[in-house]
């Protein structure tokens, strides 16, 4: 992996080709927790194949976070943690017949498909509580709209790429939307608020 500065107080990991970012993430919080070797860390947060380390430089410079950061042991770090989320989806999206033709299949198997693989959060971004989850089948990758929509629908579910996600509030947005959900993605009086955070398994279920 590679380190580059970011700003005068943190480090930019550049992860290695097929590294897991959230499995590089815990693997910088399970050192800081455990060792107590990173005392000036602030905040760890995953990308789509790069993770930051925030730190407080009154406390540790960036070479010495940086000496610590290669030594971590990210293999023994899982990828997934805690209960999986199950998020019910009414697949009635404006988008739904026009991604089944251009990928080539039904609309019945395209919704097979979206609902019978397993997700989870790779990072989060865009918006609070939108979440991009991997695992979409490759069969369903395809690129976001040429023109974005003014304004996206909460609890749209969509697909862009090689993510899937559902969006937290209304909003613009240039996914392909295959459905509908009605759960409850960014609530400030919860703790976490939100919902999906990086590592969660995901499912989604047709109703």
């Amino acid at each position: 992996m590679k380190l580059r500065p970011y700003g005068d107080t943190g480090v930019l990991i550049e992860a290695d080709a097929g590294a897991d970012p959230v499995a590089l993430c815990r693997a910088v919080q399970a050192r800081a927790v455990q060792a107590r070797a990173l005392p000036g860390m602030v905040a760890v947060i995953p990308g789509a194949r790069t993770v930051l380390v925030e730190y407080d430089p009154r406390l540790m410079s960036f070479d010495a976070l940086a000496a610590e950061l290669t030594e971590l042991d990210v293999q023994a770090e899982p990828a997934t943690g805690g209960a999986e989320v199950t998020i019910e989806v009414r697949y009635d999206g404006p988008d739904l017949i026009a991604v089944a033709d251009e990928v080539g299949c039904s609309v019945p198997d395209l919704i097979r498909r979206h609902s019978s693989a397993r997700y989870r959060v790779a990072f989060c971004g865009f918006a609070p509580g939108f979440a991009y989850l991997r695992g979409l089948d490759p069969a369903l990758h395809v690129p976001r709209l040429a023109e974005p929509r003014t304004a996206v629908p909460a609890g749209s579910v969509a697909i862009a790429g090689e993510f899937t996600a559902v969006y937290p509030r209304r909003s613009p947005g240039g996914w392909r939307l295959l459905g509908t959900s009605s759960a409850q993605l960014w609530q400030l009086d919860h703790d976490p608020p939100a919902l999906l955070t990086p590592g969660t398994a995901v499912r989604f279920v047709a109703t």
